[in-house]
């Protein structure tokens, strides 16, 4: 074993029934194409490449995440090394020349376009799960995964997975075509898919990708402090909320030390315990957050500890603004 694997590099999950095995925790590439502020391309690039040589096989991507600059920098970085990764793509959010969002589009002649151009930036011939970012409303969720269904069928598609949709839509999804995972954000402060998503995701054999495990940073003390940076305008970091916030971000960087832990890992413990059969997606933008990352596979939590660290983080606020919750289906009740 090298001094930089981690003693759990032989561990896989199984994504669904049906789906891959997967290293323990996935890399989130996000935060390489700007969302968080700036970033530096050839440390992504060695960032996703360290990742890979840990073990970590699962990365995650969009299409619309940069404008389509974070697929390419992601086929860059697995240029030859694409037997040892398992790539999840995200499609359908539309884009303005200024970065805006402009709603959603899943028809099927758009999920083929789509793929078209996510097959040539990240230089692979197929995808191993692709999934639609958010529902579109216009678009019955049965074209939508018909239409990958089809991609499977032609080779450029390997499994099918969904992202921040309600059970009903789950069930609709999974009657088409087997779900792999859902994409779905999970952390100590956003605990709403344990009521009625992750119920059904046991019982219909489909597992999760969970994202936002840090609550964007929050947890691990990060502000926004950058031109471009969107946790600015977020309830969970600004007013009231950031506020009270503080003090369970105090509070758990307290519980870290104590156990000679860093915030971030103590976030990533918390998830890695409370759901053992599902995947977090981590987004280390450096080396060196990818290090203190997988240094919590090291250090599990114990039944104790759950107990101790959710008495004293308590999050205030939504995880998005307004506007963005309502179109959110994993959120309708």
């Amino acid at each position: 074993m090298s001094t930089h694997e981690t003693k759990q590099t032989k561990r896989t999950v199984k994504l669904g029934s049906t789906g891959p095995e997967v290293f323990p925790l996935g890399l989130g590439c996000m935060g390489m194409s700007g969302t968080y502020g700036k970033t530096d391309d050839a440390e992504s690039v060695r960032t996703i490449q360290a990742a890979i040589e840990r073990g970590v096989t699962l990365i995650d991507t969009g299409d619309f995440y940069g404008m389509g600059h974070n697929e390419m920098l992601v086929g860059r970085a697995i240029e030859g090394r694409r037997d040892k990764v398992q790539l999840s793509v995200k499609f359908g959010a539309l884009r303005g020349p200024d970065g805006s969002f402009n709603g959603n589009d899943t028809r099927p002649v758009a999920v083929k376009n789509f793929i078209a151009y996510s097959l040539k930036r990240l230089g692979v011939e197929a995808i191993d799960i692709y999934r639609p970012a958010r529902l579109d409303p216009s678009v019955p969720i049965e074209d939508t995964i018909g239409t990958v269904a089809d991609l499977v069928k032609a080779g450029y598609v390997r499994h099918i997975g969904l992202s921040e949709v309600g059970v009903e839509t789950i069930r609709r999804a999974h009657r088409v075509h087997p779900i792999v995972d859902l994409q779905i954000e999970y952390a100590i402060g956003t605990r709403g898919p344990e009521a009625e998503i992750f119920p059904v995701l046991a019982e219909l054999g489909i597992s999760a990708t969970l994202y936002g495990v840090f609550s964007r940073g929050l947890l691990t003390g990060s502000k926004p402090t950058e031109a471009g940076d969107w946790r600015a305008h977020q309830p969970r970091f600004a007013g009231e909320n950031g506020a009270k916030n503080e003090d369970s971000v105090k509070a758990l960087q307290r519980f870290a030390h104590e156990r000679r832990m860093t915030p971030g890992q103590v976030a990533l413990a918390w998830v890695l315990a409370r759901q053992p059969a599902f995947v977090p997606v981590v987004g280390a933008k450096t080396r060196a957050q990818l290090d203190d990352v997988l240094g919590a596979l090291e250090r599990p939590l114990s039944k104790d500890d759950l107990v101790a660290l959710e008495s004293v983080v308590k999050i205030s606020g939504d995880r998005y603004d307004p506007a963005q919750m309502k179109h959110l289906d994993s959120e309708r009740r």
